[in-house]
Formats: C-alpha cells, sequence, structure tokens
C-alpha cells in the first residue's frame, strides 16, 4: 500500500475542495510517489511524543485531523514545536497528511461522528455547501425528548467530559440538536434560525452566550473533547477500503487543555 493510496482514499472520502478558505489540509510532509507505508498511525495532533510514537510502532505515514503546518513555516531553527515536529519527521523519515476542515464539511464526516455517538436521527447539514455535496455543522432529532439537564448529561456521559460549560436557558425540552466539531460558534445563529433546541460545539467566545436563553441551550464541550471521535472515523474510512491496511490509534492524548478539580 503506497501513501499516495491512502491519501486518494482519504480524498474521496473529504474532498480538499471541501476545505475553508484559511485551511492547509493534505499531505504536509513527505513524498507519494512509489513510498510505500509501513502503518499508518492516526491522531487528532501532531506533536513530538505522537512522531516518536509513531517511529515506535513503526509506521511511516501520520494522518492526523489538525494540520501541523497550518500557517507558513519561514525558518526551521528547533524554535518552536511545529519546527521541531517537522525536523523529527524528515529525520525518521514520517510522512504526515491532514484531514481537516475538508473532513468536518464531508458527508458522513466529524459533524456526522458527533450527531451518531449522539444517537440523533434525521441528520442533515446545518449550512449546506452550495453547488457541492458538502456542508457545516449537523441537525438531526433525539429519538425522544430529553429534560435539558438529561440532555445535557447524555452529552457529558457520551464525550466523557468532566465539565460542560452552558449557558442558563429555558425550561424546554431537548428535542431537535445542531452542533459543530471544533470552533462552531460561527453557525449558532444558523442554529436557532432552524429552531435547534440546542447547539453543541467545542468552543465559543464569552460574549456569545448571551441573550439566547429563551431561544436554545448551548452546550460547549471542548475543542479536543467534540472531535475526540475523529480517529475512529479516520480508522473506518481507510479499513473498509484497505482491510489489509496496518491502522494504528494513537495512545497519546494531546490536548493542551487540563480541567482539574482543584
Amino acid at each position: 500500500m503506497t501513501i499516495k493510496e491512502v491519501a486518494e482514499t482519504l480524498e474521496r472520502f473529504a474532498p480538499l475542495p471541501l476545505q475553508e478558505s484559511y485551511d492547509n489540509a493534505g499531505l504536509q510532509i513527505g513524498l507519494t510517489e512509489g513510498e510505500e507505508t509501513s502503518g499508518v498511525l492516526l491522531c487528532l495532533d501532531v506533536t513530538e511524543r505522537v512522531i516518536e510514537e509513531a517511529v515506535r510502532k513503526g509506521c511511516n505515514l501520520i494522518v492526523a485531523h489538525h494540520p501541523l503546518l497550518f500557517r507558513p513555516l519561514r525558518h526551521l531553527t528547533g524554535a518552536t514545536q511545529v519546527e521541531r515536529c517537522v525536523a523529527l519527521a524528515v529525520k525518521h523519515g514520517v510522512s504526515i497528511y491532514a484531514a481537516h476542515t475538508n473532513l468536518d464539511n464531508a458527508p458522513g464526516g466529524v459533524n456526522f461522528m458527533m450527531a451518531e455517538r449522539l444517537g440523533l436521527l434525521d441528520t442533515a447539514f446545518l449550512q449546506p455547501i452550495k453547488g457541492q455535496a458538502g456542508g457545516s455543522g449537523v441537525i438531526g432529532r433525539l429519538p425522544h425528548p430529553l429534560p435539558q439537564q438529561d440532555f445535557l448529561q447524555l452529552v457529558a456521559d457520551t464525550f466523557r467530559v468532566k465539565g460542560l460549560r452552558h449557558n442558563g436557558a429555558n425550561s424546554h425540552p431537548v428535542s431537535t440538536v445542531a452542533l459543530c466539531g471544533g470552533a462552531g460558534e460561527f453557525l449558532l445563529e444558523e442554529a436557532i434560525r432552524q429552531g435547534a433546541d440546542a447547539f453543541l460545539t467545542g468552543e465559543m467566545g464569552y460574549h456569545r452566550y448571551f441573550g439566547h436563553e429563551e431561544e436554545l441551550l448551548i452546550g460547549v464541550l471542548g475543542h479536543y473533547e467534540s472531535e475526540q471521535f475523529t480517529i475512529e472515523l479516520l480508522h473506518r474510512v481507510l479499513a473498509e477500503a484497505h482491510p489489509s491496511l496496518r491502522l494504528v490509534r494513537t495512545k497519546v492524548n494531546t490536548n493542551p487543555i487540563i480541567l482539574n478539580s482543584l
């Protein structure tokens, strides 16, 4: 199995044109022509520990959700984590591929995975992309309406979070749910427009919580927590297409934010 074939499989599921204009998805480090893969390490973020894990486990390809090279790299002196990661990957011959907002925006992508875990039915893109089979966020309905506190507990249990930020909403039960993994606050108004009872995302600015108490329940999970099942999604896409491909899920928790009960 070549790295090119792995990349082509990922891009059939999540075409690169679906990525946002600011993004940098695709092959970031390495060669594709004729380069065979000894194994694929799946992760959310590329760190030095993740690259070391790939080397230790005999994987010469890392497939990540978040791009390592997101902003232009102007020098390679080892001064930043990104620079150190690039140097380490090149040293050990590890290629790096990122499936980011194209995977968010793909049918059956990251947001549909979140919806699947919550058991949502009749799911659809919250904000479809005109002229393309893709879109931002997902909207669907619960099998049965839930009181808000029960819904928050469902979310906490599903995503294994210690705490959940939410607004002080009305007492209406939750039936229709809109969601977006990662930084999805840009979809809040669309969720309200479509009559969602609750909106879930990974992170949201302080001032965005104000003024929606009578419109819907807002729940914020944490960026990493909202996208944690992306590794499972990547595994599913590649395993279905290439049953013999050696796939390894990272054991490194790359979440840089620590929630501590002091």
